[in-house]
């Protein structure tokens, strides 16, 4: 068996009895013997690759076994591009933030959302401040209605220890709630 990513029956390993063929032209010869199916590809100089053991009866093709290698390398290196993971950034402000220091955060959350990555938003909270947590609220009611309709808020916001925690994505499929988030928003989350 062909060791790494894929695990493939090569010729003498296969173990049905009658498989499907595919000519190393990607045509179907059809269905017949194992040793027939051997022996054609024994012909033509190349090898028997087992590519779908699961079908009744499986699927086999008549292929260049480096080059059949070499081609599934490739199309799952390419497949591996298209599928992007979203990321989860974080963005920390004060609660009695400057408006320019507010402004930077929010082009670099744009510029999160605009990348399919999830933000969370965290307002942290230093000595006295814990005292005006509506300040807190407010922040992040401001953020959201900044950001309006690109966003769906996937977790509302939350007191972790001295952090008011919130998290957003960019709007996909998500609805977002348009209730404003304050203190007692978060006690019926609980």
């Amino acid at each position: 068996m062909i060791t790494g990513k894929f695990n493939w029956r090569i010729n003498n390993q296969i173990r049905a009895d009658e498989v499907r063929v595919i000519d190393s032209e990607k045509k179907q010869v059809g269905v017949m013997k194992l040793n027939e199916a051997l022996a054609k590809a024994d012909e033509a100089g190349l090898d028997l690759v087992e590519i779908a053991p699961t079908a009744k009866p499986p699927v086999v093709q008549i292929v260049e076994l480096g080059k059949f290698k070499y081609e599934q390398e490739k199309r799952l290196q390419k497949e591996k591009r298209k599928t992007k993971s979203s990321e989860l950034k974080e963005i920390r402000f004060s609660p009695f933030i400057a408006e320019h220091d507010y402004r930077t955060r929010m082009i670099k959350i744009e510029e999160f959302l605009k990348d399919s990555n999830k933000v969370r938003l965290v307002v942290v909270f230093k000595g006295r401040h814990m005292g005006s947590k509506q300040f807190g609220y407010e922040l992040l009611n401001k953020i959201t209605d900044e950001l309006g309709d690109a966003i769906a808020i996937d977790m509302k916001p939350k007191f972790l220890g001295r952090h008011l925690v919130m998290g957003i994505s960019p709007i996909k499929k998500i609805i977002k709630t348009k209730e404003p988030l304050n203190e007692n928003s978060q006690n019926n989350l609980s």
